[in-house]
């Protein structure tokens, strides 16, 4: 007979434990535990101003948290000399939700920018080809010499993909990645979405309101409400709960 394989418990990149913060009289984040596993991505629920921006500055190092302990890919963040979070950080993409764009710069010039800034020994034939590969993944290596005022939303949002991909992070964090877009392209970005996750073997945090996109983006979902994660698990298990605060939340996200 063969021997029974021990079951093993899928590494986590993130781990956040007894994580609180507050601003004055206003407890933002309560006592909340999370893990992000490798190769997963996490969609964070929540209202606008239910603390889900707060969480992603504390898991980068921008925010300390009152208490708790947050490891990134197996390091306490709050605890990093300023040299080892600029590391870190390396390792880390962060997909904002204005997509941030250097306006005076065009296409290739703003994904040659992190490139040359962090990897300064590249030759010019090593950068031409990261910033190929980035826009290739992108679905957009026809704007190489576009201005970010010549683009659309849609087309920003990817741009903005590809300059945080050009780096090969381990993780990505999306902040709001549908937020201002038409239905049609929202689509395209989840769909994006998922290409990243399973061509660079990405862990993600999807920040977001949009249902849709917790759908199509996320292998598991948690809200955030009142400070709290509740209800972590698949979309479907989430969202067949019954709970008043989920139909909530569904006329919320409808209402938007």
């Amino acid at each position: 007979m063969d021997a029974v394989q021990p079951h093993t418990q899928p590494e986590a990149v993130i781990s956040i434990r007894g994580l609180s913060k507050s601003f004055g009289e206003t407890d933002v984040l309560k006592d909340i535990s999370l893990d992000v596993f490798k190769g997963e991505n996490m969609v964070v629920l929540g209202r606008s101003g239910s603390g889900k921006s707060v969480l992603i500055k504390i898991l980068v190092g921008l925010l300390r948290p009152d208490n708790g302990e947050v490891r990134v890919l197996g390091q306490e963040v709050d605890k990093l000399s300023q040299k080892d979070l600029d590391k870190l950080r390396l390792r880390i993409g962060f997909s904002f939700q204005n997509s941030a764009l250097y306006d005076s710069m065009n296409v290739r010039q703003n994904l040659e920018f992190p490139l040359t800034m962090n990897r300064p020994n590249l030759t010019r034939r090593e950068i031409d080809e990261a910033v190929k590969e980035a826009l290739d993944a992108v679905g957009l290596a026809d704007k190489l010499e576009e201005m970010p005022a010549d683009l659309s939303g849609g087309q920003r949002k990817r741009i903005g993909i590809a300059r945080t991909l050009i780096l090969k992070p381990e993780i990505m964090l999306y902040d709001e990645p549908t937020s201002g877009l038409d239905p049609i392209t929202s689509e395209e970005i989840n769909k994006l979405i998922r290409q990243v996750q399973k061509k660079y073997n990405t862990s993600s945090i999807v920040i977001t309101h949009d249902l849709t996109c917790a759908r199509e983006t996320g292998d598991r979902v948690t809200m955030l409400l009142k400070g709290k994660f509740i209800w972590t698990g698949k979309f479907q298990e989430v969202f067949s709960s019954g709970e008043e605060e989920i139909k909530n939340f569904i006329d919320y996200n409808f209402i938007q």
